[in-house]
């Protein structure tokens, strides 16, 4: 892959120079490059890369490039017979300056296998781009990575457009441009396509990059889950080690194909032929199981990179979860098989499973595995993954895959969600985790991946997390950035593990409910009570008045008549069955009727035994490998436990069928004056700082955000100027930090008719501080608007009512960035006190659709400018829709902003993975 650029003849972008003529550049040093340039990429067929500014050493490397490159490649990268790199070229090309000349070469191990640069055009925001690529790495997308990258830097370093002239039979670069989603302008002469394009990130362009990354990373976890050998480093005889069981696991499961233990010290291991080494196994190894000490794992790695191994799943323990030295004993383990082309499920995991009959995989600790599914399974802990797949098991929850990630130094979550995204096999994603690796990454694939199949999760650690890696150390969990981007992926989020297997028995093998109304049936009045109670307690409605009771004597066929008449009524959306079998003569007959009516019925069943969870075989309906399939009922120990099941799916329904929203459009946004105000605080204060008064009504005039007149002022007489240029009535408030928003301390005075009022006011505020001058809102309710920067989350929208009560009880509603319609609705009637706004006890409602403009203005300025990290606008006052004499149905009568670098919210970057842990 291959296209003319900067480096081809003209050498220099503008020059009619060849290479080798003309005087020396000027670039003789080479600057350090800026920090983040530097990536591992996960390439369009799986593998991996690493990807780096170049530097002077690389002459050779390049050199060994050409040498490797066809004729063709060489001739469509230089428009010429070029068979290798003066002295001359190879100083110019390995030397640059990291701003006006930029490079970037692709490694594998210590090989490199591409390089990409541009050249900017001077005086211009033009620069020529170029590539080549290495044939035996040619169609593994290495071109399209290149391109995002050397864009994103150049958008760095203020390049607006790239040129690039391609040979017309170069059908494979005119590809790379074409499909990248940038809006290119072509021509065409002496047989040279000439491209110009603009490389700011548009919504198309990361589209593409977001559907190449998701082919990419599923690709690379389906080469762990789908091996066609594995080999077993560690393997023993002895049935107390790891080696040993990880052996016999996968022997006993019937993996599909070759089995190869390594053991130096043994001829056979469990009756098959063993190796010393991985490098001695004749045929090729696509994953490599590692049961050996953590002191021993670098050198096995180091054999499979030369044997070329595709994954590695390490069982070994000692490495984050053993202290600093085992932390970066890890980060190395991972850059080395990254920059090998291999992905690395661990260390100290419990190992991965396929129950695909085609593979067959059992690379795990785990003796028993659940049969064959459609549920995707994800633990973090090695610990309890033994237990949660047994769990599993005899829940009757059939799996597709399973994998434990451990200390989730490479593989996580996200991937999986990437490979169930697409797999025809999963159709319910279960997730057990600890911690999160990319917090927004999660969220996006989340609410992508749930709009066709559901993802349950149950998240430890609500009060206090482990630190990946690190056991016992203990870190606050932000529990409303968790909530926040559950609720806004469409996460099903569970409590406990029970609830976890709950919910995915549910969803397994039953339809979603189609709405929130509930009918009761069983054999006795009093279950049947406990049921209803049940019903409304998790916010969900009884279809009738009443549970429908047969009674202890009722027969299978009206048990069963009544259930399909609950199924039949159009009022319901779900049926709980209820009933007692030891109090029933041949109870035996009432499962195959309840079962009879689920396999027909397009709505949820739920049935509780009392005395059994899961899914017992009177109410299996087998699949042909005896598997509970579509239409079997899950029972459930307890009324309520089926319930709480019910009432999360009808919630995940709920969110399914509601549209995804938009960003609509916001008249009055000044994007580039609120850049000057923040940019200018910056300036003087690079560490970041809190607006002034003057400062942040600015900010908030330049999106529209409706202020109350306000002036800022320092003694008595200034704000009675002040208050007589604003109208009276008026509020005095002290500026200082301990007496905002407190009119039990004096810092605010409200309703001050005249110019006495005004005076008496200012002196009796304490402390000293400028005082500000505000007109008086009129008559409404409180609300308190946020935006919180989590470093690790991004931006979190909050809102609730003010006052003492709501903050003493954290009544408080979150929603992470970007914010549609839908979100801001949403968000505003989430506050449990939301019925105060909505005419509680005869009040008249105050404007909610100007909430939730304010709320889009908010989240629209907080995506726009990463550098604000926090803005609390409090109070907003908010009254009816339409106030009298004109007025103002929501004003802003007060807030701070605090700005700085920024951490989490910056725009999405180049495709590349996850840093070690």
């Amino acid at each position: 892959m291959t296209e003319k650029g900067p480096l081809s003849p003209p050498l220099l972008a503008g020059s009619q120079r060849a290479p080798g003529e003309g005087p020396p550049t000027e670039d003789q040093q080479n600057p350090t490059p800026p920090p983040g340039w530097e990536a591992d990429i996960v390439a369009a067929d799986g593998g991996t890369v690493h990807l780096r500014p170049i530097c002077p050493d690389d002459a050779e490397g390049l050199n060994g490039l050409m040498d490797r490159s066809s004729d063709q490649t060489r001739y469509y990268r230089f428009f010429g017979p070029m068979k290798r790199l003066s002295d001359r070229d190879l100083h110019r090309f390995t030397h640059v300056d990291h701003d006006r000349r930029v490079a970037f070469v692709v490694l594998l191990g210590d090989q490199i296998i591409g390089v990409g640069r541009y050249d900017r055009y001077p005086d211009t925001d033009d620069a020529e781009v170029a590539f080549l690529v290495e044939d035996a790495h040619q169609g593994r997308g290495l071109g399209s990575v290149l391109l995002e990258h050397l864009a994103a830097a150049g958008r760095e370093r203020g390049i607006k457009r790239f040129v690039a002239e391609v040979l017309a039979q170069n059908s494979k670069m005119v590809r790379v441009f074409r499909d990248a989603g940038y809006k290119a302008e072509r021509s065409y002469e002496d047989g040279v396509v000439h491209l110009t394009f603009p490389i700011q990130q548009t919504e198309d362009a990361l589209a593409v990059a977001y559907e190449r990354e998701q082919r990419s990373e599923s690709r690379s976890i389906g080469r762990l889950l789908t091996p066609s050998s594995v080999a077993v480093v560690g393997a023993s005889n002895d049935d107390g080690k790891i080696g040993n069981a990880v052996l016999r696991h996968l022997l006993d499961y019937g993996f599909a194909g070759p089995v190869y233990p390594v053991n130096p010290g043994a001829r056979h291991v469990r009756g098959v032929p063993a190796y010393a080494d991985i490098e001695s196994i004749p045929d090729d190894v696509d994953l490599a199981v590692l049961a050996v000490p953590a002191d021993e794992v670098a050198g096995v790695l180091e054999s499979c990179r030369r044997k070329r191994v595709r994954g590695l799943v390490v069982i070994s323990g000692g490495f984050g979860e053993a202290g600093p030295e085992g932390r970066a004993a890890e980060r190395e383990l991972v850059a080395a098989a990254r920059a090998s082309g291999m992905r690395v499920v661990g260390p100290n995991c419990l190992g991965i499973v396929n129950t695909d009959p085609e593979v067959r995989l059992n690379a795990s600790l785990a003796p028993m595995v659940p049969g064959r599914g459609r549920v995707g399974f994800f633990a973090q802990s090695g610990a309890l993954g033994v237990a949660l797949l047994e769990r599993a098991r005899s829940r009757g929850i059939g799996l597709s895959t399973f994998v434990s990630a451990g200390n989730r130094a490479d593989v996580s979550g996200n991937d999986l969600l990437q490979y169930w995204a697409t797999d025809a096999g999963t159709e319910v994603v279960l997730l057990h985790l600890e911690s999160f690796g990319n917090p927004r990454k999660f969220a996006r694939l989340a609410r992508t991946v749930g709009r066709t199949k559901p993802v349950v999760a149950v998240k430890s650690g609500r009060h206090v997390g482990v630190t990946p890696g690190l056991a016992g150390t203990s870190v606050a969990v932000p529990e409303q950035s968790v909530a926040a981007l559950f609720a806004s992926a469409g996460v099903i989020r569970v409590e406990t593990v029970a609830q976890l297997f709950d919910v995915g028995t549910l969803l397994a093998h039953q339809p979603l409910p189609p709405g929130n109304r509930v009918a009761v049936v069983g054999n006795s009045t009093a279950i049947g009570v406990l049921v209803a109670d049940a019903v409304l307690e998790e916010g969900l409605e009884l279809s009738h008045a009443a549970p429908v009771d047969i009674g202890v004597r009722g027969t299978a066929d009206e048990f069963r008549a009544a259930l399909q008449a609950a199924v039949d009524d159009d009022r319901v959306d779900a049926v709980v069955a209820v009933f007692l079998p030891p109090l029933m003569a041949g109870s035996q007959e009432y499962g195959p009727a309840l079962r009879e009516v689920s396999v027909n019925s397009a709505k949820p069943i739920v049935a509780s035994f009392l005395s059994t969870e899961g899914i017992p075989p009177e109410l299996t309906v087998p699949d042909e490998q005896g598997m509970p399939a579509r239409g079997s009922v899950p029972s459930y120990s307890t009324p309520e436990r089926a319930v709480i099941a019910l009432a999360k799916a009808t919630e995940y329904a709920r969110w399914r069928r509601r549209p995804v929203g938009e960003q609509p459009e916001l008249p009055g946004v000044d994007e580039a004056a609120a850049e000057v105000i923040v940019h200018g605080a910056l300036a003087e204060s690079p560490g970041g700082r809190e607006l002034t008064d003057d400062e942040l009504i600015g900010l908030l005039a330049t999106y529209g955000v409706p202020l109350l007149g306000t002036r800022t002022v320092t003694d008595a007489e200034a704000a009675v100027t002040a208050a007589e240029a604003v109208g009276y009535p008026v509020v005095l408030k002290s500026t200082a930090p301990w007496l905002r928003h407190r009119s039990d301390l004096g810092g605010v005075r409200l309703d001050l008719p005249d110019a006495d009022a005004v005076r008496a006011a200012f002196t009796a505020i304490p402390s000293g501080d400028p005082v500000i001058v505000q007109e008086m809102a009129a008559p409404g309710v409180a609300t308190v608007v946020e935006i919180v920067d989590d470093p690790s989350f991004g931006a979190l929208v909050s809102f609730g009512l003010g006052g003492v009560a709501t903050d003493l009880l954290g009544d408080r509603a979150y929603r992470t960035l970007p914010l549609t319609d839908l979100d801001a609705a949403e968000l505003v009637r989430s506050p449990r006190a939301f019925p105060l706004l909505n005419g509680y006890r005869g009040s008249e409602p105050v404007d909610l659709a100007a909430l939730e403009e304010l709320l889009l203005r908010v989240a629209r300025l907080a995506d726009d400018l990463p550098e604000v990290l926090r803005l609390t606008l409090e109070p907003v006052i908010v009254g009816p829709a339409d106030p009298w004499h004109g007025g103002r149905s929501l004003v802003v009568a007060g807030g701070t902003a605090v700005v700085g670098p920024p951490t989490a919210r910056v725009d999405p970057g180049p495709r590349r993975m996850r840093s070690p842990v």
